[in-house]
Formats: structure tokens, C-alpha cells, sequence
């Protein structure tokens, strides 16, 4: 048969290392990425801390009278619990710290072997050329810490290759599989369904074209016969909170070439420019000696991903970077369509070579810019050996543009570890109904951020301190009354205290400050009592 009627296996396999070879590499190059991750058990992520602390919860609010007093967990049909369900799992053989560094580590497993696996099932033979992704674990879509997004796309790099495994195999057992990931995929993030969804598309498109042997009604019938796996989402999403945000959408067409520029740059440009230029150049002397070689699905992928990325919205389903999300799903995708001839020493070497030269040049990126900036959440989590248990802790910024640097997001939900270690009630730990399962209850409920909103600044709280009349409430209006201590973040250590008669210095750290409030109202502020606070 021609080839080009077999789009799943080429005529002849290239030479590669042996098995044993590639599992080898496997091995030093997930110790080699992970060894960041052991070496600081605060990871300066965005969201991370806040993660960690809703999986304590998970985990121990049940037993603890303070967090039971702040928090439930309402079980529900949500698209977003992988992390909920694995963490708090974890917990019971260990502290949730380590716990979450493992499931990080799992992540990472989970992309580059489902990576390998899928390259497995296009070429036919296991190939090294799909360890080049690891350096690629570290990007920014991982920092800003959506982390049940990231190890569902890894799970649905297994559903792709097991796709093209059972492909010419019994259709109803195919099907049934590729359900089975769906499910499993909708519980991890609502959009990594999206992400098999696309490359069971470039797959199916490529076998509609070639497989001309194949009478053209069966072959049109067996590719709209791909979307009936998943046909399960919608009654799930029907049945779950996250329907209400249906509504929440919203389309920009600045940062399409930065969610591009996501999957290869994390801290610095120069790492970003030696990583791509080291790229460049061999994969142009691999293509002009013949040694690389690019499955048919590829191009069909590329066109698939490109239309798909210009079409989706910056925020869906009310959650941030919906779109600038799937350019690193795509970069495993097509790193697993991708084969390289290893038959001569040269080329051999050569490989080897670039691929421990990437994953040096990251992750020493990588376990430098920590080094300094996991001091920030370390010297949070020490601050917090001056809150009281059960404390009420409101967060506040310094500067009102901070935090979008990628260097900032260490701080960002740091406060959130007083969650952890002190049992605190935190205005901006995760609680949205439709994407969490953790819940603030109701005597609370009007004390913290339910929307994922920016916290207010310093300037804000002092001008809550003299109210005029309007129709705008903020959770933090009377925030001398409903709350024991005060975090400002991105703020200068030595920076005079904004409220002095309102507030009282107890920690100073890096780019941050504790505040302790005096239950008093400053005599000079009008209309108001000075009398105490009382507090439920």
C-alpha cells in the first residue's frame, strides 16, 4: 500500500537508542527538572500557595475548629479537582507541603511520558526526540500555578496516543476508551477536553485525506463518529456550578503573540533567545541531512491549533488566559510527531549534546531566579508565627499594578499559607462557587474576595477609613472591624506605616509587611465610634 495511505506508521523506522537508552535518559532528566522543585518546597508560582492551602482544608478542615469555623468543602461536578482529589490523598503519608511538591513531580511524569507515549504510537518505535520537552516543563503557564490545566494536558497526551493506538482496532472498544479520557479529562480542567478534543481532530483529518482506499461515506462516518466520546461533557456541565459561568467570556487580541512566546520564556530573554537559537540551529542541520523527520499529522495539527488559538477567548468559563494556555499543550503535541534518525555516532552525540545543553540552561535558570525569589513566600510563612490561630487576615497591595510580573508571583497568594499554618481566615484564598469546591460560610462570606479580584491597596483602606456616600460596597469597607491583621505585599521593608493609629507594625520582610489592627478607630475620623470591635 502507498505510504501515503498509512498516516499511523511510516514505511521504515529510523535508527534510535535502545530502549534501555531512552529509559535512562528518562530517568536523569526527570531528576535533573525536579530537582528544583525538592530544593524549595515554596515554589514562587502564583496561584500554588492558594492551591496548597484549599488541599490542607481538603485534608484537615473537617478536624480543625477554626478552619471548620471559616471553610466547607461542597462536593460537586466541577471541572477543576484533579488537584483536590490526588493532594489531599497524599496528606495521609505526608505534610501537604511535600505533598504538593509531588504532585508536581507527577505532572511533569505525566507530560513527557505521555509525550513519549504518543510519539510511540505515530512512529511505531520508541524514540528519544520527545525528551527535547523537557526543558519545556517550565513555562509560564505552570508559574502562574494552573496546575490541574497542566497535568490534564498531560493525561490527554495519553488519550491521544492510545487514540492512535486502538485506531484501526474495534470501534466500539476505541470509542469507549476515548470516553473513559474524556470523563477523566473534564474532572481534571474543562479546557484540556478542548486540547484532545483538537488533536483527535488533526488525526482525523489526516486519515480522511490519506485513507482514500476507504470509500468516502464510511470514512466521513467514522470522522464524525470521533466527537461521540464526547458527548458525556454537556450533561456534566450542565449538572455543574460551572454553567453559571457560561456567561463569563471575553475575547482580546493583544497577547496572542505573547501566549506564544509563554512556552519558551519563563525569567530571563537571554535563556529564551539560547534555548530557541540552539533549537534553530539543529533541527536546520537535521533537516538539511535528512535525519528529521515530521509525521503527516503535523501540518494538519498546526492549522487546527492556529485557527482554534485566533478563536478563543481570553477568559471562558470566568477563568483568566484561556487561550494563552494552549500554545504549550500544542508544543508536546507536535515535539510527539517529530523523529530523528540516530543511526550515526555523529548524530548520536550530537543529540545528546543539545539535549543535556537545554535541560542545563533551564533549569539553571530556573534554580537561580528561585534561589531569590522563594525567599519572599518563605519569609511570609515565617511572619505567620505572629498571627494568632483562627486569626482574620486581610490582604492588601502596596502598589496597585503589582503583581503581574512573573518575578512577583511568589507574593501573590503567600498570605494564603496562614490557611496552613495558622488556620486563618484569608480574603483571597480561592473560594468561587462554580470553580472551587471550598466555600466560605456564610457568617464570612461578605469578608472576602468571592470573584478572584484584585485586593484592595493601601490607599484604599485608608480612604475607607472616611466613607462617603455611594452605591459601591467592597468586602474590605470596614476592615478595622472584621479583621485582626493586615498583609501588604509588593510593598519597600522599610515603607512608613499607612495607618499608624489604625495598624501596627509586627513583621517587616521581603517586599512585604504584617500589619497587627488596634480594635480602636482614630478619633479623628468622622462618624465613627472609637468604641471596640467585636468580633464573632
Amino acid at each position: 500500500m502507498p505510504q501515503s495511505r498509512q498516516p499511523i506508521r511510516p514505511p521504515r523506522p529510523f535508527v534510535d537508542l535502545s530502549r534501555g537508552q531512552i529509559a535512562l535518559l528518562f530517568v536523569a532528566m526527570m531528576a535533573i527538572v525536579s530537582a528544583p522543585i525538592l530544593l524549595h518546597p515554596l515554589p514562587p508560582m502564583s496561584d500554588y500557595a492558594n492551591h496548597l492551602a484549599r488541599m490542607h482544608v481538603i485534608a484537615d478542615g473537617a478536624r480543625d475548629p477554626d478552619l471548620s469555623r471559616f471553610y466547607q468543602i461542597n462536593w460537586q461536578i466541577v471541572p477543576n479537582l484533579v488537584m483536590d482529589v490526588v493532594v489531599p490523598a497524599l496528606t495521609r503519608f505526608m505534610d501537604v507541603y511535600l505533598a504538593g511538591e509531588i504532585f508536581l513531580i507527577l505532572t511533569f511524569l505525566l507530560i513527557m511520558s505521555g509525550t513519549l507515549a504518543f510519539n510511540r504510537a505515530l512512529f511505531g518505535h520508541w524514540s528519544a526526540l520527545p525528551l527535547i520537552g523537557f526543558p519545556l516543563l517550565y513555562n509560564y503557564v505552570l508559574l502562574v500555578g494552573v496546575l490541574n490545566y497542566v497535568f490534564g494536558f498531560g493525561l490527554a497526551l495519553w488519550g491521544l496516543a492510545a487514540w492512535v493506538h486502538l485506531r484501526e482496532r474495534n470501534i466500539v472498544l476505541r470509542l469507549a476508551v476515548a470516553a473513559l479520557f474524556v470523563c477523566a479529562l473534564f474532572f481534571c480542567h474543562l479546557y484540556v477536553v478542548g486540547v484532545f478534543g483538537l488533536g483527535l481532530l488533526a488525526i482525523e483529518i489526516e486519515r480522511l485525506y490519506h485513507r482514500r482506499d476507504i470509500p468516502l461515506m464510511r470514512r466521513l462516518a467514522d470522522f464524525c463518529a470521533t466527537g461521540i466520546p464526547f458527548l458525556p461533557v454537556l450533561p456534566l456541565l450542565r449538572a455543574s456550578p460551572t454553567w453559571g459561568l457560561a456567561a463569563d467570556n471575553s475575547w482580546e487580541p493583544k497577547g496572542k503573540i505573547d501566549g506564544l512566546i509563554y512556552v519558551i520564556e519563563i525569567y530571563s530573554d537571554a535563556v529564551a533567545f539560547a534555548l530557541t537559537g540552539i533549537v534553530v540551529v539543529a533541527a536546520a542541520w537535521a533537516l538539511r541531512h535528512k535525519v528529521l523527520r515530521f509525521h503527516a499529522i503535523t501540518w494538519p495539527l498546526l492549522v487546527v491549533s492556529a485557527i482554534v488559538y485566533m478563536a478563543m477567548p481570553r477568559v471562558m468559563f470566568g477563568s483568566y488566559l484561556a487561550d494563552q494556555r494552549l500554545p504549550v499543550a500544542v508544543a508536546y503535541m507536535l515535539i510527539a510527531c517529530i523523529n530523528v534518525d540516530l543511526r550515526h555516532v555523529f548524530v548520536r552525540r550530537g543529540f545528546i549534546v543539545v539535549l543535556l545543553a537545554l535541560i542545563a540552561v533551564r533549569t539553571a535558570e530556573v534554580q537561580l531566579a528561585w534561589a531569590q525569589l522563594s525567599r519572599g513566600p518563605l519569609a511570609v510563612q515565617q511572619s505567620m508565627q505572629q498571627l494568632t490561630r483562627g486569626a482574620k487576615v486581610l490582604v492588601a497591595y502596596g502598589e496597585r499594578d503589582a503583581g503581574d510580573s512573573v518575578r512577583d508571583y511568589g507574593l501573590v497568594h503567600a498570605a494564603c499559607l496562614a490557611i496552613i499554618e495558622r488556620s486563618a481566615l484569608v480574603t483571597t484564598a480561592f473560594t468561587v462557587a462554580g470553580k472551587q469546591i471550598m466555600h466560605v460560610r456564610s457568617a464570612y462570606r461578605d469578608r472576602v474576595d468571592t470573584e478572584d479580584g484584585t485586593p484592595p491597596t493601601v490607599d484604599q483602606l485608608r480612604a475607607a477609613l472616611e466613607p462617603v456616600d455611594s452605591e459601591d460596597s467592597h468586602y474590605w469597607d470596614t476592615w478595622w472591624e472584621h479583621y485582626d491583621y493586615v498583609y501588604v505585599v509588593f510593598t519597600d521593608p522599610d515603607r512608613e506605616n499607612p495607618v499608624p493609629d489604625q495598624l501596627e507594625l509586627v513583621f517587616s520582610g521581603p517586599r512585604f509587611q504584617l500589619y497587627k489592627i488596634i480594635k480602636n478607630r482614630p478619633a479623628e475620623a468622622p462618624g465613627v465610634s472609637g468604641a471596640p470591635a467585636t468580633n464573632p
